[in-house]
């Protein structure tokens, strides 16, 4: 069994909702004030330590695992009628066969599906999509360029001179029509 290693900080924090509040994060320490608070519980979140309803931050069961305590309400005998409801669904999903599929619900999960954020990663980066625009034959200026990434011009024109320029050793011509705005290319 691998134990989950919590900072001082997090061990205060999830040890504090369990002990006072049923499992809800409303404290933290003196020292951990508006950006650090919402860093820890990023943290936390992204380790599946915590969990929310949507308004209030919880203690999820990894956190009481992480922090050695039993999981409330794991030997419990009377389930609610939802918690039937669910183990039925379940019990019944396990006995499909494999092949039953239904094309509503397919459909459902898919439109559901492509609404979700994409997670960013290189290819769908704001650098990657700026130097698309500045790939295409047309160019790109720099009013382009912020208002495709909601940069302001002082960040474009350094993302030039320093990512492009200097990191990626890419080389960024301009030239500017007559009465025209200047345009951006990568040569």
């Amino acid at each position: 069994m691998t134990t989950t290693q919590l900072t001082p900080a997090q061990h205060a924090i999830l040890a504090h909702a369990v002990e006072h509040t049923s499992g809800k994060i409303d404290w933290f320490p003196d020292n951990i004030k508006g950006g650090a608070r919402k860093k820890v519980l990023d943290g936390l979140f992204n380790r599946a330590l915590i969990t929310t309803d949507s308004t209030d931050w919880f203690v999820a069961a990894e956190g009481y695992d992480a922090l050695g305590i039993p999981r409330p309400d794991v030997n419990r005998k009377d389930s609610g009628q939802f918690e039937a409801n669910l183990d039925q669904i379940i019990a019944n999903a396990e006995g499909a066969p494999a092949a039953a599929s239904d094309p509503e619900l397919e459909a459902a999960v898919t439109a559901a599906e492509a609404t979700w954020v994409k997670p960013r990663t290189r290819e769908n980066s704001k650098q990657a999509e700026v130097i698309r625009m500045l790939q295409r034959p047309e160019g790109a200026t720099i009013g382009q360029i912020c208002t495709a990434t909601g940069w302001q011009a002082h960040t474009v024109r350094g993302t030039f001179a320093g990512a492009f320029k200097k990191k990626l050793g890419l080389t960024i011509v301009s030239d500017k029509p007559q009465g025209g705005e200047r345009i951006y290319r990568i040569a």
